[in-house]
């Protein structure tokens, strides 16, 4: 099992991480679409220059390895959790001790997993997203031999960043059945679909799928990923800004442009859906999806199921990681600042006067051992009060684990665990117990030593 290692100062000062840069450039973008629509012509993609060190990163450089290696199967969910130390910042005081914590697996023997969910119908199962195009069930701690949808006929995953992304279960699944993917196909394109279950709980029907709008990908990295629904019942998308380098069109800050957002959509109205009214750009000046923008690629976000506060992990170029923040009930029109910043630091240009872009709550440098964040969960299960409202967030190269915590208007954010694990995605489940996920084939549950 990928193991934590313990942290001292020395080695936290010693840990340093050298970023590749990616290559500007490119085709010009095709037309993003909604559905139903006639199909979209199609052009060659480029990658960006450069060599990805791991096969699988959300975006950290503009570079595309050419092939993926085989994902090897995780040791048995026996083992105990293994003891971190805590790192020695001014601001631990406010956060949990970790040494009384670790993450111990549940699951092991997934093909390159990159994303976790649960249904919220009372079963305690876990989704988990393989990349290459499978949806598998976790129940009563054992993986289910055969996937409750297997999409991998449609979804193209040759790119580091391409696959199937993103899954969210619609708010009234018990009525009717309804589940959302992000997954690229095998053009190339990020296709945002809805599938419905079968009579067989543990089998969805691939025949049952209804495309609700397509973006067409000019790089294959930058897809973005996430599908989740908010509080307000919305279902909110986050695509990145088209990939290569440095933002090469502009995409973060067109607002007539799908790419380098989070969009806002309402699928329990229109065919395939409606566009809500307290969207920024429902009168003109953007696309009427647009919710939130001047995102570089929004690998993960997710809403506290509390607080209903919005939490964006933005990947960063060559320099800085970024969390983002929005308090429930604010967010329309949002500008995060790409690819003016990265994080709070100048990239590209200046703005001008009138922007008004929202710094990140937290950021971390490549320069201290990341290089691709990943988002994570506030935890508000039951099991260890001690880490009721902390948000826990990782880097996918690292495998450090952050956790932030907000009191009023101050934050505390402190690294807590250094592991072993390639962190692609987190998860909570029914309870709202908080999950990991590890691409070389577990998945971890946050637990008392």
């Amino acid at each position: 099992m990928p193991g934590l290692r313990i942290l001292t100062a020395a080695a936290l000062l010693g840990l340093l991480l050298a970023a590749c840069s990616g290559s500007a450039g490119g085709p010009t973008p095709r037309a993003e679409t909604s559905l139903p629509t006639p199909g979209i012509p199609q052009t060659a993609q480029e990658t960006g220059g450069g060599t990805n060190p791991t096969p699988f990163q959300p975006g950290a450089t503009g570079a595309v390895p050419t092939a993926e290696p085989t994902a090897a199967p995780s040791t048995a969910s026996t083992e105990a959790p293994v003891p971190t130390q805590l790192s020695t910042l001014a601001d631990a005081k406010a956060l949990p001790d970790p040494n009384g914590f670790g993450w111990k697996q549940v699951a092991g023997g997934l093909d390159s997993p990159i994303g976790l969910a649960t249904a919220r119908d009372g079963s305690g199962r876990l989704f988990v997203l393989e990349k290459p195009g499978r949806i598998r069930i976790i129940q009563g701690g054992q993986l289910l031999p055969d996937p409750f949808l297997d999409n991998t006929d449609r979804v193209g995953s040759g790119g580091s960043e391409q696959g199937l992304l993103g899954l969210a279960f619609d708010p009234q699944y018990t009525h009717n059945g309804y589940f959302y993917v992000n997954y690229t196909d095998q053009n190339g394109d990020t296709s945002i679909s809805r599938f419905q279950v079968t009579g067989d709980p543990n089998r969805a029907d691939p025949g049952s799928e209804k495309v609700l709008l397509r973006q067409a990908q000019p790089f294959p990295n930058h897809n973005g990923g996430e599908v989740t629904f908010g509080p307000d019942g919305m279902l909110y998308l986050g695509l990145g800004d088209g990939g290569s380098a440095g933002d090469p069109h502009g995409n973060g800050q067109n607002t007539n442009t799908w790419l380098g957002k989070i969009l806002r959509i309402d699928v329990s109205k229109g065919d395939p859906y409606a566009i809500p009214p307290g969207n920024p750009f429902v009168s003109g000046g953007g696309k009427a999806e647009v919710w939130a923008y001047g995102l570089r690629n929004p690998w993960r976000f997710s809403f506290d199921r509390k607080t209903g506060d919005l939490y964006i992990a933005d990947v960063g170029q060559d320099l800085w990681e970024e969390v983002d923040f929005l308090p429930a009930g604010s967010g329309a029109g949002t500008n995060f600042g790409w690819a003016f910043r990265e994080g709070k630091h100048r990239f590209k240009g200046a703005p001008p006067a009138s922007a008004n872009l929202v710094d990140p709550v937290a950021e971390y440098s490549h320069a201290d051992g990341g290089c691709s964040v990943t988002g994570g969960f506030v935890y508000r299960g039951a099991a260890l009060p001690e880490w009721q409202g902390v948000y826990l967030y990782g880097d996918y190269c690292s495998g450090k684990i952050w956790g932030l915590l907000r009191k009023g208007d101050q934050w505390s954010n402190q690294m807590l665990y250094d592991s072993d694990f390639s962190i692609t995605s987190f998860g909570e489940d029914e309870a709202g117990e908080v999950y990991l996920v590890d691409y070389s084939g577990g998945i971890y549950r946050l637990e008392r030593n």
